[in-house]
């Protein structure tokens, strides 16, 4: 029995390998794109983000962080450089060397204290000053999770701090199960830095974006605060999940004790994401949670009871091959149409149940309404 499923969980993985080369992926970035460059170009947008992450330093006067598991969180900033020839929705990666006339560049960085961080953070001209959290997915180095938070964040044109928190992914396609592991292993650090971030009145909204596995190490995270009686905390966030890598039956044990959200716990499904297909044969055929169809009557009956907005956005274009990064345009499209910017621009709507996502004529203002066609929660 266990050589079978042992053979079974190789063939799963093999499945996995197969699906993400299909996707295309070219040579995936290391720590050589955060290497600083002085040059500066017109037109070019500058986007400092903030970051905690429970990796370890390479060095202890390095930001380059491994896959290893730090014994605490550690702490940086990096100001980046946008290019002026940027597309929303991609990362323009370093192929040949970087030049801020096409590529995105590290204009500068710095090692961080936990105190200097929060306080970096919290700093702004104008209080409160808004913040968005993101925690990024499985198979993910530091620089793709720190250039993706760039991204979103010139994309929205966001004027609040962005702030990444950066797990200890294996950034390997065999690495699944290890990646579940020390997403486990992090979800103290990140309930400890969203306490301190809700607790600082310097702040205004705080709102946290997890894809994929960062959603499930943010629902534990929840879970957590919960449990321990900080009710406050969770108060003062707003949750988006994107494409959640959970259990459905994990996810409903969890929002029983997480209890309902102001504003809902909003939650981006694609049901032909093929990442967490893949993910589903490895847990065993259980469904994921970013794949469910929200046209089934069950789905649409449960975001109403759990008071939870579920949003089919298949309708946006992914990048990726997989269908699982579909959640990255949204930032352009908060930027484009909706004619103001908050600071916050995946704030969650405001009542629960199951959208469609229509990129014909939709909005994003006031705040994340980008529902088309509503199926339930009127």
């Amino acid at each position: 029995m266990q050589k079978r499923a042992t053979r079974s969980t190789v063939s799963h993985l093999l499945v996995l390998a197969v699906v993400l080369l299909s996707a295309g992926c070219a040579t995936r970035p290391g720590s050589e794109v955060l290497q600083v460059t002085e040059a500066t170009v017109p037109g070019a947008q500058v986007v400092t983000v903030y970051a905690a992450t429970t990796r370890e330093r390479e060095a202890p006067d390095s930001n380059v962080f491994t896959n290893r598991r730090a014994g605490e969180p550690n702490y940086a900033s990096f100001t980046v450089s946008v290019p002026p020839n940027h597309q929303p929705g991609r990362v323009e990666w370093p192929t040949e060397g970087v030049d801020p006339r096409t590529t995105f560049a590290t204009l500068s960085q710095s090692i961080l204290t936990r105190e200097s961080f929060f306080d970096r953070v919290a700093a702004s001209p104008e209080a409160p000053r808004d913040v968005i959290v993101f925690v990024h997915g499985y198979n993910s180095n530091f620089p793709e999770a720190l250039f993706r938070l760039t991204q979103m964040s010139a994309d929205a044109q966001l004027e609040g701090a962005p702030v990444l928190f950066a797990w200890p992914s294996q950034a390997a396609v065999t690495g699944y199960v290890a990646d579940k592991d020390s997403v486990t292993y992090s979800r103290d650090a990140l309930a400890d830095m969203l306490g301190e971030l809700a607790r600082d009145r310097r702040l205004g909204t705080v709102t946290v974006l997890a894809h994929s596995m960062g959603g499930w190490l943010t629902m534990e995270a929840l879970r957590q605060l919960r449990l321990s009686g900080q009710d406050d905390v969770i108060d003062r966030l707003t949750v988006v999940l994107a494409a959640p890598d959970i259990d459905v039956d994990v996810f409903r044990a969890q929002i029983e004790v997480l209890g309902p959200l102001s504003p809902p716990l909003t939650v981006l499904v694609s049901p032909d994401d093929r990442a967490l297909l893949v993910s589903n044969r490895l847990g065993g055929n259980r469904r994921r949670v970013g794949a469910i169809d929200i046209h089934d009557p069950r789905v649409r009956k449960a975001a109403r009871e759990a008071n939870v907005a579920i949003i089919d956005i298949s309708n946006l274009e992914a990048s990726d091959g997989l269908n699982h990064d579909r959640y990255v345009n949204l930032a352009a499209l908060y930027s484009r149409e909706s004619g103001e910017n908050t600071g916050a621009p995946m704030q969650g709507i405001r009542r629960a149940g199951a959208f469609v996502f229509n990129t014909v004529g939709a909005t994003i203002s006031s705040p994340f309404n980008i529902v088309g066609e509503v199926l339930a929660g009127e």
